[in-house]
């Protein structure tokens, strides 16, 4: 193993990897040009069978509402690959134009019920500060040390672990984000009326594709179609961002000792999924290459492994792996590891620092 003293900056000696990052980073942004043609054959392979779905799903309404609740399962797969579309559209990705990306994100926004511009300035953020302890709490899951939460009171602490139980993370808090949340920034209050204005017009938006619906198919069916479709993909959307960078090795550094390229790769997750479910999420779980470069085309991503091999197997996380997460909850600094309440308890409190004369 080698020592902290040949680690790149911000990374512990366990987690050394003896490539060099920055060289990596710009050989796979060599992977960066998207293309046109591509961009608009994989727009419209996600949205024509999501829209195929939907008028199959209100066609089975009059059949038995097993068999509509069970189409609504690749209806959300697609909806969430719009979304992650509109991913790719925010960091500049998908097509080659600004106001291409720009619009298209616009539009997938009013489906995935996210207003672009506000959603894009968060998660640029958290991209900026990935794996960085001082600059936790915009666009990333909570997260706190072992000693931040032994320094809550009782009702903090408990508060924390509800918000941090799978009810909440994956259940409650995809209902949540999707439909309060980002319906009003209530939170971006001093970022004047950017926020408010992209907020208010995909509002707007929704609205007028709600009343549409509502009209062509009723209210009862246009809630019986739509709900299950957005409640299931908002909670597998969660779920990936979680996976993303909720695991036991990945990086948080704070100060001088975090710098942006080691965080990125090293603090992303390589999430292995099956073909179907790897088209259906778009390689997003390719994470760890999206973090170190993140304007490649999703498409491209399987193209960039192959030329860097030696990725693939950086904090490499399978299905199964990626269950067990769900329990790391608190980030123990002594050990550079998320670690699960129970596994807490029984890190002794750091020995207490004398004065020496």
């Amino acid at each position: 193993m080698q020592s902290n003293q040949s680690a790149p900056a911000g990374v512990s000696g366990s987690k050394v990897s003896p490539l060099d990052v920055k060289a990596a980073a710009r050989q796979l942004a060599t992977f960066r040009r998207p293309s046109a043609a591509r961009g608009t054959f994989e727009l419209l392979v996600s949205i024509v069978p999501l829209i195929a779905l939907w008028v199959l799903m209100w066609i089975t309404l009059d059949i038995h509402y097993a068999l509509t609740l069970l189409l609504a399962v690749p209806a959300a797969g697609f909806l969430l690959r719009l979304f992650l579309i509109q991913h790719d559209c925010g960091h500049g990705a998908f097509f080659k134009g600004r106001n291409a990306n720009d619009w298209v994100g616009r539009c997938m926004g009013v489906l995935t019920l996210s207003p672009y511009n506000l959603w894009r300035r968060g998660h640029a953020t958290h991209h900026a500060g990935t794996g960085n302890l001082d600059r936790r709490g915009i666009g990333d899951v909570d997260t706190l040390t072992v000693a931040e939460f032994r320094a809550l009171n009782s009702l903090n602490r408990l508060g924390y672990r509800l918000y941090r139980s799978p009810l909440v993370m994956f259940g409650i808090g995809p209902t949540w984000l999707f439909f309060l949340r980002y319906r009003l920034p209530l939170g971006h209050m001093r970022e004047g009326w950017r926020p408010w204005a992209s907020a208010m017009g995909t509002n707007a938006a929704i609205a007028s594709v709600a009343t549409f619906l509502i009209l062509l198919v009723g209210l009862p069916a246009f809630l019986s179609i739509q709900l299950p479709i957005t409640l299931l993909a908002a909670s597998v959307g969660v779920w990936l961002f979680y996976v993303q960078h909720q695991f036991e090795d990945t990086h948080w550094s704070k100060g001088e000792d975090w710098a942006f390229h080691p965080a990125a790769l090293h603090g992303s997750s390589h999430y292995v999924l099956p073909g179907v479910l790897r088209w259906f999420t778009a390689n997003i779980g390719m994470h760890h290459l999206h973090h170190l470069c993140s304007n490649i085309p999703f498409y491209r991503l399987p193209e960039a492994l192959a030329a860097r091999p030696e990725l693939a197997e950086i904090n490499r996380l399978t299905i199964r792996e990626s269950l067990q997460s769900v329990k790391l909850v608190l980030w123990d600094e002594g050990t550079s590891r998320l670690v699960s309440f129970r596994a807490a308890r029984q890190i002794p409190d750091p020995a207490p620092v004398l004065d020496h004369i």
